[in-house]
């Protein structure tokens, strides 16, 4: 696993130990990072179920200006910190090791929100369905963001999340990538 674009490109990433992190594949994040902008300069990233941070490490790499990563295992959290120092992109990240749902509360709460939303729990566990109707009830994510969710194509995500709707998904073998963004708020409502 390693950085393929921007200042920290080549720096290769720890996952963290154990079974419980699935890494993004050097592939599928290529394709994913050929399909969003290529400069995200100054754009907000929220990285849920971060696993190793692979990429938000990227997005940061790429110009993004700052990142907020959220994953329940301290294993994961400790992962995070040591590629965000590695890669030389800790002063724009902070860590919440908090479960998402709690940690979308907290954020909500903050008044926080984001550009790019990246959700990458374990496959076929339930998990994308339930972060995407918490981010669907909310305004985490800015009116021209997108929230991409990482997924098995076993793993059957509905169209509509409240204020979210797929936009488009790209299949690459058993992993698939689906993009929502906000729906007209007079949509979202009927």
């Amino acid at each position: 696993m390693r950085i393929i674009g921007g200042s920290a490109r080549g720096r290769r990433l720890k996952a963290p130990k154990g079974r419980a992190v699935r890494p993004t594949s050097d592939r599928v994040k290529e394709a994913l990072f050929n399909i969003l902008p290529r400069d995200l300069g100054g754009l907000s990233v929220l990285d849920l179920f971060a696993g190793s941070g692979n990429l938000t490490i990227e997005a940061l790499s790429r110009g993004a200006a700052r990142a907020t990563l959220v994953d329940f295992s301290s294993q994961s959290a400790r992962a995070i910190r040591e590629n965000l120092t590695a890669s030389g992109v800790s002063d724009r990240a902070r860590i919440l090791t908090l479960p998402v749902v709690r940690a979308l509360r907290l954020l909500a709460r903050q008044r926080e929100s984001f550009d790019v939303i990246f959700l990458d729990p374990p496959y076929e566990r339930g998990l994308a369905a339930a972060a995407l109707r918490a981010l669907g009830d909310g305004a985490l994510l800015r009116p021209t963001g997108v929230v991409i969710a990482e997924h098995s194509v076993r793993d059957n995500l509905d169209e509509v999340y409240g204020a979210l709707a797929l936009e488009d998904r790209r299949r690459y073998g058993g992993t698939v990538l689906s993009f929502y963004r906000t729906r007209d708020r007079e949509a979202s409502n009927r």
